[in-house]
């Protein structure tokens, strides 16, 4: 399994012929009956880690795993939508793009399209997997790697349990039979289970954080999924009491304390934060210690619009500052709710009142931006965090902390968290692209030291909670939390300000009670964020909505899921 997964030859996943026109059940045959079914087992592999970062088997457009949009219909491009979309975090500028709307202003249905795209390829995905278990024989030799691809079908199964609530469930390989539903008691269970099985048979804590196997999942990433899951699990499980769930995410997170660490270490103007998502993040020793589980990307090996580019260009626009790319496609922009996360109010945070003139130079705007203090380096400065990755400057036009109406990306201010650039100054692999080179990671160390903090919290052991909040406060250079400041509502807010734009708000949210339903928020307020329901200044959405709905044509097709919508749809 030598280098299977290093960026030389990351397009071995592109070659191996399985795919599917569409993916409506867990009963669909993986093999394109116009495409070779011959692999090998290595090339096999490949394609399992593959459909995490790419959409489908030649290029960005073309021949594509499934019947929808190759750009659209990639794992993390789709799963990030539902989890950012409709949060405190983000808006999307083009309100006329499918299902936009419904997703921007919690306001879905069952015919919702990036509902259906996201249940699809998670669904596909689950089949891939189980073809390969079928395939790759269960004996000593193959146990490890069989591990890794239950792992991934596990991280599947967590993503439709989070989003879905409830789950189509199948774990064989055959056309003969439907996948069964399971309720979201029913999941946690099985996916407990599975991840203790397979745990132990995983390469050791740390193994594939780094050299020729970086970007294998080891027991770290399965530990942490599991901690995870039990984080979430009395949301999936209403009778599973919040002392079991937190009890078993400390238990896991704290089997990963110590086994990995912060990226600290500032290199040629760039936070050790910001280096977590630039373009040698998978060379870069003081990244690669904290990134427990990424995605890999390559300017060159790697052509997909629904990964590593979705996170670059889909945040700038043509006109701002370099951000490694030759494209912008001007359209994920900062809700002003996000703002706030790291300024007392709106009005704190500087920004460009005024548009460059129409002759001004790239250099031109840096030095205007500079002087007016809109600048990111200015935001960052007054923020007091590193993490404040915003523009606000000139740089395609003037921005808005706020708006009244979703109609362009200035509607709020720039986000550049993601940069392809490299921090040792390096060249890219493809240079003067629109590909990045940066890994997405998925999972990172600083997530267990938040499961620790929040776990500890609602255990009652404050001092604990303090201490992990603060590792994660004192990475970013914001000043530390005291005693009288930890509440459930810090904790939330610092949840956002270190993941926010990675993909996963939503669950957080709903976690913390306040995405949808009625319920008092985390300081006896109903939390409401700009235009959550639709209204510019926000309101109260019905409690369905911390679920999606199983998409209308899945139910009538598989019988097992009849009668088993969520309610509310």
């Amino acid at each position: 399994m030598k280098h299977i997964l290093i960026k030389s030859i990351a397009v071995a996943a592109l070659t191996l012929g399985l795919t599917t026109g569409c993916s409506d059940e867990l009963n669909l045959s993986p093999i394109d009956p116009q495409s070779t079914s011959t692999y090998d087992e290595q090339g096999l592999l490949a394609k399992m880690y593959g459909m995490l970062g790419l959409s489908g088997q030649k290029g960005p457009d073309n021949s594509g795993d499934m019947s929808i949009d190759a750009g659209e219909s990639g794992f993390y491009r789709t799963t990030f939508n539902l989890e950012e979309l409709g949060t405190d975090e983000i808006l999307w500028a083009w309100q006329n793009d499918t299902g936009i709307p419904e997703v921007t202003t919690i306001s879905w249905n069952s015919s919702t399209g990036r509902v259906q795209w996201a249940y699809k390829r998670l669904m596909y995905d689950i089949t891939q997997y189980n073809f390969y278990l079928h395939e790759v024989a269960d004996n000593d030799a193959n146990k490890g790697v069989r591990a890794e691809v239950r792992f991934l079908r596990a991280l599947h199964y967590w993503y439709l349990l989070d989003l879905f609530h409830n789950c189509p469930f199948k774990t064989t390989f055959d056309t003969s039979t439907y996948p069964e539903y399971k309720t979201g008691a029913e999941m946690v269970k099985w996916l407990d289970e599975e991840l203790t099985e397979i745990e132990p048979q995983m390469a050791e804590i740390g193994a594939y954080n780094s050299g020729e196997n970086y970007g294998r999942a080891d027991r770290g990433a399965a530990l942490l999924l599991h901690a995870r899951l039990w984080l979430n699990a009395h949301v999936y499980d209403p009778t599973i009491t919040t002392q079991t769930a937190m009890t078993n995410a400390k238990k896991y997170a704290d089997e990963l304390v110590g086994k990995y660490a912060l990226s600290k270490t500032a290199k040629n103007g760039h936070s050790g934060y910001a280096q977590l998502f630039m373009a040698d993040n998978d060379e870069n020793t003081d990244a690669m210690k904290e990134i427990i589980f990424p995605i890999r990307q390559d300017g060159k090996h790697t052509m997909t619009n629904s990964c590593g580019m979705y996170l670059l260009n889909s945040f700038r626009k043509a006109g701002m500052p370099d951000m490694g790319t030759t494209n912008g496609w001007s359209c994920n922009f900062s809700r002003a709710a996000l703002v706030r996360k790291f300024f007392p109010t709106l009005d704190d945070c500087p920004l460009s009142t005024e548009d460059a003139p129409k002759d001004a130079t790239e250099a031109d705007i840096k030095a205007l931006d500079q002087k007016d203090g809109s600048s990111t380096a200015q935001i960052l400065e007054k923020a007091g965090d590193d993490r404040a990755l915003f523009y606000g400057g000139r740089g395609g036009g003037v921005r808005k902390r706020k708006t009244d109406k979703i109609s362009s990306f200035n509607d709020g201010l720039s986000i550049v968290k993601w940069d392809n650039h490299r921090a040792d100054g390096q060249a890219v692999h493809n240079p003067g692209s629109d590909r990045p080179d940066f890994d997405v990671p998925l999972m990172r160390y600083a997530e267990v030291l938040m499961i620790e903090a929040e776990a500890n919290y609602r255990l009652g052991n404050a001092n604990e909670a303090l201490n992990y909040i603060n590792q994660v406060r004192d990475r970013a250079g914001a000043e530390a939390l005291t005693a009288d400041k930890l509440s459930l509502e810090t904790i939330c807010d610092e949840w956002c300000r270190e993941f926010y734009a990675e993909g996963r708000r939503r669950s957080d949210l709903v976690r913390f009670g306040v995405f949808a339903g009625n319920s008092r928020g985390l300081n006896g307020n109903m939390y409401v964020w700009d235009w959550k329901g639709g209204s510019a200044d926000g309101r109260i959405v019905d409690s369905h909505f911390n679920a999606y709905p199983f998409p209308a044509t899945e139910i009538q097709g598989n019988p097992n899921l009849k009668g088993h919508q969520n309610p509310g749809y």
